[in-house]
């Protein structure tokens, strides 16, 4: 990932933001998915005592479910579109093509088969 100082053109600029937001969006996702898990395990350890504590457990867990939906459900429609409207596929950036093809299990100078 290029670092935003080191950009030195628009291009660059746009990809090193790219780079920080992907990374932003996958913090977002590990995020409501313990907030999830936080819900369920208030509500979990409080269901036969504090109701109060039940309650917001349950809220917890809606709220956790609703930020996992919106935030699949954008990717998702941001997916379909680039498909839809031929724009390239950039969440992984293409390999190298100078790295060497190299099959671990049929070492150079062996026969394969």
């Amino acid at each position: 990932m290029q670092n935003i100082a080191q950009a030195v053109s628009i291009r660059g600029l746009i990809n090193a933001t790219g780079g920080v937001i992907r990374t932003l969006i996958i913090i977002a996702i590990g995020m409501a998915v313990l907030v999830f898990f936080w819900g369920l395990a208030k509500f979990i350890f409080r269901i036969g005592g504090d109701e109060k504590a039940v309650a917001e457990g349950k809220r917890l867990m809606i709220w956790g479910v609703i930020a996992l939906f919106v935030m699949v459900s954008v990717i998702g429609i941001i997916s379909f579109m680039q498909q839809a409207f031929g724009l390239p596929d950039t969440t992984f950036p293409a390999p190298p093509s100078d790295i060497p093809n190299i099959n671990p299990f049929n070492p150079p100078g062996t026969q394969s088969g």
